[in-house]
């Protein structure tokens, strides 16, 4: 479930793709926070690329719904605001579910090791209180699974999720995360017993879940309205370019 750029035939990744990973790496984990103005000139240094390659993978991220792209201005971190939460939930209720059925009925060895190894990796981060850490094993965990269902077509319509699916872990990763590990635990049981129905009604209940308490986290975190114009015209580079 991701839409990174292939390295060209296992040749070293291009600078358009190491600009990318690195910039989607610091969005998703929220050392770039949404509404934040984005300077080309620092990133460029930052990610040890030219402007070129940088504008590129700007653009790439853009198509992701990370980054927002003012002509002839600038750039800035896409805001996230609790409406986009709440859209969110809405598409993850009904496509994520079948995600879960289909790799129910379709699973290979090599799927249910990489479920469990991400389910193992939330624990121990849990176990390690690595908040980041566990945010990232249980989205993980959601990515093996649209892997593993093995519809090429869900795959292509989840994979521009992948990212904001990823940051929603990060931004409610004060959630409770114990629970989220035990329901990922669940969930991969009845996959390795082929149980689709189960799994299915499974993986709804721990969607649904997690529909009140993130939307009630938005109300901490989310960004208010912004002018992207007004935030790219400035020369602040901090949080919602205040």
């Amino acid at each position: 479930m991701t839409t990174s750029p292939a390295p060209h035939d296992g040749a070293r990744p291009s600078l358009r793709e190491t600009a990318y990973e690195s910039l989607k790496s610091r969005i998703i984990g929220l050392d770039l926070h949404p509404g934040q103005r984005l300077v080309e000139r620092d990133l460029a240094t930052e990610t040890g690329v030219s402007r070129v390659p940088l504008r590129e993978a700007l653009h790439q991220l853009e198509r992701e719904g990370l980054v927002v792209l003012v002509p002839r201005q600038g750039a800035l971190v896409a805001p996230f605001t609790r409406d986009d939460v709440e859209h969110l939930f809405e598409v993850r209720e009904s496509v994520e579910v079948l995600a879960f059925r289909l790799a129910a009925l379709r699973r290979s060895a090599a799927d249910l090791a990489a479920m469990s190894a991400a389910v193992d990796a939330a624990r121990d981060a849990l176990a390690r209180r690595d908040d980041a850490a566990t945010a990232a094993a249980n989205a993980g965990f959601h990515a093996v699974v649209v892997q593993a269902c093995g519809n090429p077509l869900l795959q292509s319509m989840l994979a521009p999720l992948d990212a904001r699916v990823r940051w929603l872990f990060h931004l409610t990763k004060r959630r409770d995360t114990r629970e989220q590990c035990e329901e990922h635990a669940a969930m991969l049981a009845a996959i390795e017993a082929r149980d689709a129905d189960g799994v299915g009604a499974l993986a709804h209940a721990h969607v649904a879940s997690g529909r009140e308490p993130s939307l009630a986290l938005a109300e901490t975190w989310a960004s208010s309205p912004i002018d992207p114009v007004a935030v790219t015209r400035t020369r602040n580079r901090g949080r919602h370019g205040s």
